[in-house]
């Protein structure tokens, strides 16, 4: 099947767009280095120099306070240069910069800097600047000292077995998370600088081999392209390399588990981490893969098929159980049992409202319980979202709003939401339901199936950086139903998915266990 492909637009030039500006070399004298450094920075309060004398010539150290590791710096750079040993006092101006270079190779990073440019960007990154007198060249040494957060267990995506770490916000842990588990020479990592203000790293990671290299130029195309102010969080970049195409189904896949993403990886993706988040990119995705667990992969067969089985059937009920409801007791009561029928008349009987009326109101009001909880403090969110939905719910089934029935419907529809591994796609289903709700009411089961046949051929219509979104369904591929809704045993699943990888498609060739 011929692969749709995604084409990189120019952006339009700008009428008033600035040059470029010229790269400033640094000057031979400190008071003119110091100076510019402090005017360019706007004369911030945290700036903070220091000026000694070593072998009988001025070096200065400039760091900015809120970034550094204080200690670090008096204990393993000023003491170790203050201390080194001069055979003679007529030492020349390059023999020295290069002997200071060498006291401060204890630094995990260190690099030789000749303009203001890398200066203040290497400064802002919370590196240490040493500058010699009468000398244009400077030393960037790595100093950081900004307090991250430890490795912790997910938020969004628990797991009964499993590994418990999940990604943090700094991007060398997260890299490292990843490397622990991929311990292959052929893993892969490209490095990128984003946002004009933000200046953020982000890196991409794939097993050279494994990945289709069409795919990662693709994903380099999309990169690279970017010319933003900022980037603060993966769903910046996400929203601007995704295929843009109006849905409302995520195309690109995020986890904060490393598990997950280094599994995407020996499938042959692409993953995009993004430093100052801990929820990492995954590209392609494909719709089977936001009912997918890692989970899945930890337990047997048997009990990951059925947990499948069930994400697939919640998605369905989710999605149709109220619209179902709505045209089933608005057209088509006939089709309703007649004890039942009988029994949701007794109840509707005092309701004021019709039914696509009375779903909305449940359902909206759920929602808002919903995003109350989750804005809330931890303890009071899970009281008010369940307290509010048990009493609220009560309530209007007493002073005859809704109907009891409803509130088992928006409760099962409910309850079937959360059921995804993936809060993306839960959010879509989310928004789709009320569109079911509304061509229920109007046309009935009509209306549902118009929905369901209007749906497929959306999703059908999608691709995720080239690749079928559907996939291994539309297309059909035989091969990999083995990990789509079912997953075979271990020793099953030797190959990996088709249209991800089209290079090295045999991954294990592992015996069948024998009784």
């Amino acid at each position: 099947m011929k692969r749709r492909t995604w084409k990189p637009v120019k952006p339009a030039k700008k009428e008033n767009q600035e040059t470029p500006k010229e790269i400033k070399p640094l000057a031979t004298d400190l008071k003119i280095n110091q100076e510019t450094i402090s005017q360019s920075l706007g004369n911030s309060a945290d700036i903070v120099t220091r000026e000694f004398t070593v072998n009988q010539k001025k070096v200065m150290i400039i760091f900015l306070e809120a970034l550094v590791n204080k200690d670090h710096i008096q204990h393993y750079l000023i003491e170790q240069i203050i201390n080194l040993e001069w055979k003679t006092d007529a030492v020349s101006n390059d023999e020295m910069f290069q002997q200071l270079k060498s006291a401060s190779i204890s630094a995990s990073e260190l690099n030789e800097i000749d303009n203001f440019q890398d200066l203040l960007m290497d400064l802002l990154d919370g590196n240490s600047i040493l500058l010699l007198d009468e000398y244009p060249k400077g030393l960037s040494i790595e100093s950081n000292g900004v307090k991250e957060r430890g490795v912790e267990s997910p938020t969004t995506q628990q797991v009964v077995r499993g590994p418990k770490d999940s990604f943090t916000e700094t991007l060398t842990t997260n890299i490292g998370l990843v490397r622990k588990r991929l311990k292959d020479p052929n893993l892969r990592l490209e490095s990128r600088i984003l946002g004009q203000k933000t200046q953020t790293k982000v890196s991409l990671i794939y097993l050279h081999g494994v990945a289709s290299p069409e795919i990662v130029e693709e994903v380099r195309r999309r990169i690279d392209r970017i010319n933003v102010d900022f980037i603060l969080e993966s769903g910046n970049l996400e929203e601007l390399i995704q295929d843009k195409t109006y849905t409302l189904f995520p195309t690109v896949f995020n986890s904060e588990r490393p598990d997950e993403i280094s599994a995407g990886i020996l499938k042959g993706k692409i993953a995009i981490m993004i430093d100052g988040t801990p929820f990492v990119l995954l590209v392609p995705a494909l719709f089977v893969d936001f009912f997918h667990s890692s989970e899945d992969y930890y337990q047997r067969n048997d009990i990951s098929t059925f947990i499948r089985g069930l994400r697939f059937l919640a998605f369905f009920l989710a999605l149709l159980t109220p619209s179902t409801y709505i045209a089933l007791t608005t057209f088509h009561p006939e089709m309703i049992p007649t004890i039942l029928l009988v029994s949701l008349a007794a109840q509707r009987e005092g309701i004021p409202f019709p039914a696509l009326v009375e779903a909305l109101m449940m359902e909206i009001t759920f929602e808002l319980l919903r995003e109350a909880g989750i804005r809330l403090p931890t303890p009071i969110g899970s009281a008010i979202s369940i307290v509010g939905a048990l009493v609220l719910g009560q309530a209007a089934v007493d002073a005859g709003i809704v109907s009891a029935t409803m509130v088992i419907v928006v409760s099962l529809t409910a309850i079937c939401s959360f059921i995804f591994p993936s809060y993306s796609l839960s959010i879509s289903v989310r928004l789709l339901r009320f569109g079911f709700m509304i061509a229920a009411a109007t046309l009935g089961l009509f209306g549902i199936f118009v929905g369901i046949l209007l749906l497929a051929l959306h999703l059908t219509s999608l691709r995720s950086f080239g690749i079928p979104y559907l996939a291994p369904f539309a297309p059909f591929i035989p091969q990999d139903q083995g990990d789509a809704v079912i997953r075979k045993p271990k020793w099953g699943l030797v190959t990996r998915p088709r249209l991800v990888n089209q290079r090295d498609i045999r991954r294990e060739d592992t015996p069948k266990p024998k009784p």
